[in-house]
């Protein structure tokens, strides 16, 4: 059955050949997308068939992975910005919309992590993290939400108006001194996806989060540099036994973003192997 709403959703997906419930043919911005796991999870949109705009501040590995990209697709675009700077996200938006006419998914994978002494005022880098983590990604998933109501408007659509996903860490459930700033940095991030998956439900546009745990990001990997041993130490605490990779977050980003969590909203989904689940004084073999 084919809800009114959703017409001109599934006529896009029969134009691109493709089920209802995927995201082939949807416009998609994913910000941090030069490395790590915001380059995964373009990486698994474009293989998914959408059209996806990476955005990143890195304009020299940016430019080296789109040309990887767009070795095999044509769906794939990029945009060097500062999400700091208000103009660069309205940039971002008319650049989108000037190659893809519309924007269904925003995924907001851009983030810091900085380890500092909580008690020392000279390495404070708290406003550092809550303009990046936080307001940054509060800016840009306000302008898209418009755009995503604007366009249900025009086409008569209710449901699955647009998703947005944040990348946020369980930092924000755990107590680690040394990552004060970017621990509240994440939980005020899980608060903004809660308030405005809330606010945005009557529109149609859901919004989620994954909360990463002991995944090989680009931090963890130059951590591992400075100390292998971090190594052991992690897998002791998670459950599964190991370090999760890039491309599992990405399959977590995905699902959330498409059609098939269309009952979803307001959620954060911990990619961590079951370390969440563990008391600190725990360990999965005891």
């Amino acid at each position: 059955m084919i809800y009114i709403g959703d017409l001109a959703a599934h006529e896009r997906s029969l134009w691109m050949g493709c089920p209802m419930g995927s995201v082939a043919g949807k416009s998609v911005i994913v910000t941090g997308a030069a490395s790590g796991v915001g380059l995964a999870i373009a990486r698994k949109f474009v293989s998914e068939g959408a059209r996806v705009m990476l955005a990143d501040i890195d304009d020299h590995k940016l430019d080296a992975e789109v040309k990887a990209l767009r070795k095999d697709e044509d769906r794939v675009q990029q945009f060097s910005c500062d999400l700091r700077e208000k103009l660069s996200i309205a940039n971002l938006m008319a650049s989108t919309i000037d190659h893809f006419d519309r924007v269904d998914i925003l995924v907001n994978a851009a983030r810091q992590v900085i380890s500092s002494d909580p008690l020392d005022p000279s390495s404070d880098v708290f406003d550092q993290l809550m303009q990046q983590n936080v307001k940054n990604s509060l800016r840009l998933s306000q302008m898209v939400a418009k755009k995503m109501i604007a366009q249900a408007e025009e086409t008569g659509e209710t449901r699955n108006v647009g998703a947005i996903v944040n990348v946020t860490s369980i930092a924000a459930q755990r107590t680690l001194p040394e990552l004060l700033a970017y621990s509240v940095s994440c939980a005020a991030l899980d608060q903004m996806t809660r308030s405005l998956a809330v606010a945005l439900a009557k529109d149609g546009v859901r919004v989620n989060g994954i909360a990463l745990g002991g995944v090989m990001t680009g931090h963890l990997k130059d951590a591992l540099k400075e100390r292998e041993e971090l190594r052991e130490e992690l897998t002791a605490v998670t459950p599964l036994g190991r370090i999760g990779d890039a491309e599992e977050a990405a399959e977590a980003a995905l699902f959330l973003a498409s059609d098939k969590a269309s009952f979803i909203t307001g959620q954060i989904l911990s990619v961590d192997g079951g370390r969440t689940n563990l008391d600190p004084l725990d360990s999965p073999s005891s």
